[in-house]
């Protein structure tokens, strides 16, 4: 029997309500989404997918080393064309060796990525990330982003019991034009609703197992009102519906919705009982049976959260500014960017082996006894201190940082401090998460990828800092 160890959830903070995109635009696109969540100008979805799986492989004892599938979904990629998971190997330190595969094009994606890591052998993960776009006067509304990870392997907490597919040419729901980043829907709800309810009701009750004792379902949910209009052919309570529904809270987040949806549920479950996931995307439908409970990290912080008004929401989008870079201080040449990649995501040291010092990035002599060596690898500690800082304001950026000024505005430039075996080293990094006027030296924070900065048409990733709240430590 094969099915979940481990899971885990990643929400970004900032939260639109519908209230705010009413007063924009004089109605709300969005049944039943009272806000939704909203990436920051540093985020999207492979740092929402690192973000999201660091937090389930910290909830287990699973080595990384140990992991032989990663299987990922997503409509978003950063590129429209280029490898999605070789980052997320790289970014979280996983074999290079590792069979990966990437599901998109629909939000039933998900469901894709599950299913390859369910017949695969040994260890997996599975990690849907997204946040959508569309036409802001109308399909944008209720779009939100997320993401979930699973670890996947024998003797589970949570047993998979089965998974059913349904698959039928429904056209005109929920698509993308090539080199469009606006997803777009003929808008025919009558024929929408049906097609879906169809395709979720084949796909469910294919499973072998009773739906009348399911205490929680987890479906295709792009506004709060469609789950219940497409369960109404299957035996499923309101209750049950309810218990699996997240839209409400984040926004439709793609083919992330439904796993983030179905991990709340798992985390909410009892050992003994049965939590339904229903997935659609276009034409296809896949459901799966799930026995069992799952603590979810992440889950238990979808309420912590930060009402951002709808002008900085389209400014942290990227909505309302020029994005063009010209030039850039701190340009390295991508050869060069490439090979310091460990340092930048996982804060490699070198360990001297003739003094035992240490030195970072671990190039060049020890910086304790000048020695030319061969560095040994250390990994440091993702936790560090601040021991300087200043706010870079309006204007103060360089070229290659001036996009995220205009969308984010000030940021924190900070030297921390983190510890290795051989001792303490600096850093000097952004900080993120955070008003640049709450922060000070002494403060403790957190190590997290996101995005530095682009050039050349190619997104720079690295370690940026985040506050540590209470209990995280």
């Amino acid at each position: 029997m094969r099915g979940l160890i481990a899971g885990g959830v990643y929400i970004p903070r900032f939260r639109l309500s519908s209230d705010e995109l009413e007063t924009a635009w004089g109605t709300s696109h969005a049944a039943g989404v009272d806000q939704k969540a909203v990436p920051a100008a540093d985020e999207d979805t492979l740092t929402m997918a690192v973000a999201a799986t660091e937090r389930a492989l910290e909830s287990t004892s699973v080595d990384r080393a140990a992991i032989d599938t990663v299987a990922a979904a997503t409509t978003t990629p950063p590129l429209e064309e280029g490898d999605f998971v070789s980052r997320l190997v790289r970014m979280l330190d996983l074999p290079a060796n590792v069979a990966s595969t990437t599901a998109t094009h629909h939000t039933a994606a998900g469901a894709e990525a599950l299913s390859r890591a369910l017949d695969a052998d040994g260890t997996a993960l599975v990690i849907a990330a997204d946040c959508p776009e569309g036409d802001l006067a109308d399909s944008d509304h209720p779009f939100g982003a997320g993401a979930a990870a699973f670890v996947i392997g024998d003797d589970p907490a949570v047993a998979i019991d089965d998974v059913a597919w349904h698959s039928n040419e429904t056209p005109g729901i929920r698509f993308r034009e090539r080199g469009q980043r606006d997803t777009e829907s003929l808008g025919i709800t009558t024929y929408e609703r049906d097609a879906i309810r169809e395709a979720v009701t084949s796909a469910a009750t294919s499973l072998p197992v009773d739906l009348e004792t399911a205490t929680a379902a987890a479906v295709h949910q792009p506004n709060a009102s469609l789950p219940y209009r497409i369960t109404g052919d299957l035996p499923l309570s309101p209750d049950a519906v309810s218990a699996g529904t997240i839209v409400d809270q984040i926004g439709d987040a793609g083919a992330a919705t439904v796993p983030i949806g179905l991990l709340s549920a798992l985390d909410e479950a009892d050992d003994d009982d049965l939590t339904v996931g229903a997935f659609f995307g276009g034409g296809s439908a896949t459901a799966v049976a799930c026995d069992g409970s799952l603590s979810v990290p992440g889950v238990e912080r979808i309420d912590d959260t930060e009402p951002i008004s709808y002008s900085t929401y389209l400014r942290e989008r990227g909505y309302v500014v020029d994005g063009d870079v010209s030039g850039g201080g701190a340009n390295v040449s991508l050869p060069n960017w490439q090979q310091s990649l460990d340092q930048r995501y996982r804060l490699v040291a070198g360990s001297c082996p003739e003094c035992g010092g240490v030195t970072f990035p671990p190039k060049g002599a020890c910086q304790e006894c000048h020695a030319r060596v061969e560095f040994d690898e250390v990994d440091a500690s993702r936790t560090g201190t601040i021991r300087a800082m200043t706010v870079i304001g309006q204007g103060g950026a360089p070229p290659e940082f001036a996009q995220l000024q205009q969308q984010d505005g000030a940021y924190t430039a900070a030297i921390v401090a983190f510890e290795t075996e051989g001792g303490s080293v600096t850093l000097p990094a952004q900080l993120t998460d955070v008003d640049p006027e709450a922060m000070a030296v002494g403060d403790t924070v957190r190590a997290t990828i996101r995005r530095i900065y682009t050039q050349e048409g190619v997104t720079r990733y690295g370690v940026k800092f985040t506050p540590i709240n209470d209990g995280e430590r």
